[in-house]
């Protein structure tokens, strides 16, 4: 048993950073993944108003 708490004082700092590591990568791309969607519908919105892309909207007529 005394190897095994050896073994785990060795091994328990890796495992805890690669385990921060991993759920920072993981945001990352749950943001980036929301932030594309989020960009995806509001294109379609502007589509469906009219909006071309590359056009800043008209001016209102008075």
């Amino acid at each position: 048993m005394e190897n095994f708490w050896t073994y785990f004082e060795v091994l328990a700092p890796s495992i805890g950073v690669g385990l921060v590591f991993w759920l920072a990568i993981r945001a990352i791309f749950r943001a980036d993944r929301n932030e594309r969607a989020a960009e995806t519908q509001a294109r379609e919105e502007a589509s469906d108003q009219g909006f071309k892309r590359d056009e800043p909207p008209a001016a209102p007529r008075s």
